[in-house]
């Protein structure tokens, strides 16, 4: 047992009238101390629910990603004229809308914006289905790479992916506290903001209750991070919604933090989400998307994708990039782009 870790535990554990917040340096020390399973399993199953109960704070987010800075894998620098946009999705996936993440991927990078992603397998406690499944279903599978065969892939086609079980397998081991404590632990929240790559990054976080971005801007803060958007998407995703207004954050350090609030309708995308009826039904729907042809998640991708290459500088206008998109789309262009990430993995595969 650690008695170190104990201290912490009482702390946020002590109830609703006694319980005290962990500075930055406690936070950080008891996230280093769980992912190196130096608390008890049981400890670290008290401290996960207890802290779930009562939240985390903005300051203790941010020592929490101090230590994933330091015991976590990160890609290193690319040359690239804009910064490299993270984004910062749930890891326990997908169940009730399809997903346009991996297009808004391929867009960008063809459009010259690096992305990086970051997660895992099916995940507790939706279970719902992860991004890399949807990858492997486009012909990119992640899981097998090394994190220096990752960089590569990063470097030559603007796309990296960053996976639990194989590039940071200590905090993989937290994972099945997940399904134990039956509830999503203050570390599902931290990893939305969670940048895994060394050089100038742009950190976009999907959230679903307000009060969760609240902490972001505090953490963001805190860290002094440069750049950084948040997204009431999908799911807690960054896909923009079509059936109602998209709430979102434009954050810079030591700039006022603005409020957008884009409605569908004004630039003609307002309609249904599109459905998540089975991952067969999403990879056949995205490959019609890359093939260029119409449809609802053509929709989905142009209205998301338009905001995030005017967010991220290469487009004037969110008019222009919605217009650059399906330029690009239709053009076959982000086919290629595909085609090229999947040519870079495959001989990576066979070197394994």
């Amino acid at each position: 047992m650690s008695h170190a870790f104990r201290e912490l535990l009482r702390k946020v554990g002590s109830g609703i009238h006694t319980n005290e917040n962990l500075t930055r340096e406690e936070a950080a020390a008891a996230t280093r101390m769980m992912l190196l399973q130096e608390a008890t399993p049981a400890q670290i199953g008290a401290f996960m629910i207890a802290h779930r109960i009562r939240r985390p704070t903005g300051e203790e987010l941010a020592g929490m990603l101090d230590a994933y800075d330091e015991l976590g894998p990160k890609l290193h620098p690319v040359s690239t004229p804009y910064p490299v946009m993270i984004l910062g999705v749930p890891y326990d996936g997908r169940s009730r809308t399809a997903p346009v993440t991996p297009l808004i991927a391929l867009i960008l990078a063809t459009a010259g914006c690096p992305v990086v992603l970051h997660g895992g397998d099916r995940m507790p406690t939706k279970e719902g289905e992860p991004l890399v499944n949807f990858w492997r279903g486009l012909g990119v599978d992640w899981t097998k790479l090394p994190l220096e065969r990752v960089q590569q892939v990063l470097e030559q086609t603007g796309i990296g992916f960053v996976y639990l079980p194989l590039h940071f397998p200590l905090a993989y081991g937290l994972v099945p506290y997940r399904e134990q404590i039956g509830k999503r632990p203050p570390f599902a929240t931290m990893e939305l903001m969670w940048c895994p790559y060394a050089g100038e990054a742009h950190v976009v976080s999907g959230f679903v209750h307000p009060p969760t971005e609240g902490m972001f801007q505090d953490a963001f803060a805190r860290r002094k991070t440069p750049l950084f958007t948040t997204v009431k998407g999908l799911e807690g995703s960054c896909d923009l919604p079509r059936e109602r207004t998209a709430i979102i954050g434009l954050g810079q350090f030591n700039a006022e933090f603005e409020r957008l609030h884009l409605h569908p309708r004004d630039y003609g995308f307002e309609g249904k989400n599109v459905p998540f009826d089975s991952t067969s039904q999403v990879l056949a729907a995205m490959q019609s998307v890359l093939q260029g042809e119409p449809s609802e998640l053509m929709n989905s991708t142009l209205w998301s994708s338009g905001f995030y290459l005017w967010r991220c500088g290469i487009c004037s206008s969110i008019e222009a990039g919605i217009v650059e998109a399906r330029r690009l789309l239709t053009g076959g262009e982000v086919m290629q782009k595909l085609r090229a990430v999947q040519e870079a993995i495959a001989p990576l595969h066979l070197a394994h």
